[in-house]
């Protein structure tokens, strides 16, 4: 058994992993989990880490036969191959991605980082730059920004800044 990689179409990573799994293979597809601004909130969702990509592990003994119904599974673009050979993963590859993402647990990959420049969108403020402190709860982060020769602390939705740069 040798790992191989699908293409899948656009955001349908999921629905492909599911229909193939729903047919007998073995898949993977490596998660993720990333800060976004969802409703002027920062949310925790879980992203493919290789978008459009996931792995699935087949027989190359089992012939066209075992590979041809992938085509038509929904979700699947392709088989990715270089010219008519399916292009093999190695399968440390795929032990040491399962390793890393059980050694990353719920760690999240960030919005804003500590000590990140960004811009100020709306308010009084609108136009200044800030430099993000840390998440104030669920609909708030702290933010420093410059006034009067002092930097001052504010509270404020991350919907309103930017990333600067």
């Amino acid at each position: 058994m040798n790992w191989y990689l699908i293409h899948t179409k656009p955001r349908q990573e999921n629905a492909a992993l599911l229909n193939l799994e729903q047919q007998g293979y073995e898949c993977y597809l490596p998660m993720l989990p990333s800060e976004k601004l969802r409703q002027g909130a920062l949310s925790v969702i879980e992203e493919p880490l290789f978008p459009r990509y996931l792995f699935i592990r087949l027989d190359p003994s089992g012939g066209a036969q075992s590979w041809g119904p992938i085509r038509s599974t929904r979700g699947v673009n392709r088989l990715v191959s270089f010219g008519s050979e399916p292009a093999k993963v190695g399968s440390g590859l795929v032990e040491m991605l399962r390793v890393q993402e059980g050694v990353r647990g719920r760690q999240r990959q960030r919005h804003f980082l500590p000590g990140e420049r960004v811009e100020l969108r709306s308010g009084a403020f609108a136009g200044m730059e800030a430099i993000y402190q840390m998440s104030d709860g669920e609909r708030r982060v702290l933010v420093l920004i410059e006034l009067l020769n002092r930097p001052v602390q504010m509270s404020i939705a991350p919907s309103t800044l930017r990333k600067i740069g």
